[in-house]
């Protein structure tokens, strides 16, 4: 999909969504002056992908733990609009409320994808604890929906018993993956969720995600460091330098028509590497 066509998609999202799905309101943590995040404000509408990008310390991984409650702001609000019409603060929320959401609407894929896995559980297992989660039972089903997935994110099914210590780095990061959308959520946050992968493993894992993200109709907010990431996933971006958004709109205006220095200074740096 051309950058051309993600902007027209774009457009047609927000106009058959009459609510956004987060309302993010002045959002801030900062840990010390300008490390963290301040001042953050943006919608995400259903459906729709939205990247994050700055340079490393630009806050990013502080605003995606926020946003998706696993940690508490400072000051601001994070708005979320339920399947069944109903919105809510998600600091309002009990802290069993917010992991109940993290283990059904939402899910997390981490940039080191052990931090998001059980090591020692089965790649099956670590699937089924998901299912099991929400309330699912039944070995045979659990099983069956574990194969499905596997198969999927282009892992062999014969692997389903295996260790995920066992596994290479892009196939932790695909049972990851697999393990997070199981559920069938409708919301998920990913951190830099092809770090450390050689260029074809990237390659094969961005294909999978964006197939995943269209057939699913998931709303994502991605974090990452490479705009090659972004301009791929992304409908609309933001950048962050020095725990602020410095500029922000649809992926191909920021990244062919960058405004502000620092994003001109990103693109250019890009061309010339």
């Amino acid at each position: 999909m051309s950058v051309t066509e993600l902007g027209r998609e774009h457009a047609t999202l927000r106009a058959t969504n009459l609510q956004p799905l987060l309302e993010v309101q002045g959002l801030t943590k900062l840990y010390q002056p300008g490390k963290g995040c301040q001042e953050i404000s943006f919608d995400l509408w259903p459906g729709e992908v939205l990247g994050i990008v700055g340079e490393s310390g630009s806050g990013k991984s502080t605003l995606l733990r926020v946003l998706s409650g696993r940690e508490i702001p400072d000051s601001g609000a994070v708005n979320y609009q339920f399947e069944n019409g109903a919105q809510s603060s998600l600091y309002a929320l009990s802290e069993s409320g917010r992991r109940r959401l993290m283990r059904t609407d939402w899910g997390v894929v981490h940039q080191h994808p052990l931090d998001g896995l059980r090591p020692r559980v089965s790649a099956g297992g670590n699937i089924g604890e998901r299912l099991m989660a929400v309330g699912n039972r039944h070995y045979g089903d659990i099983r069956e929906q574990a194969l499905d997935w596997l198969s999927q994110v282009e892992i062999p099914t014969d692997r389903i018993d295996d260790m995920p210590i066992t596994f290479s780095g892009g196939m932790q990061q695909r049972l990851q993956i697999a393990r997070n959308l199981v559920t069938h959520p409708r919301l998920i946050f990913m951190d830099e969720p092809t770090g450390g992968l050689d260029v074809s493993v990237q390659a094969r894992l961005l294909d999978l995600i964006r197939n995943l993200v269209t057939d699913l109709g998931l709303s994502v907010v991605i974090v990452t460091h490479d705009l090659a990431v972004a301009r791929l996933l992304a409908h609309r971006l933001v950048v962050m330098k020095e725990s602020r958004i410095v500029e922000a709109g649809l992926t191909d205006q920021v990244l062919d028509d960058p405004q502000h220095p620092y994003t001109q200074l990103l693109v250019s740096s890009v061309l010339q590497g």
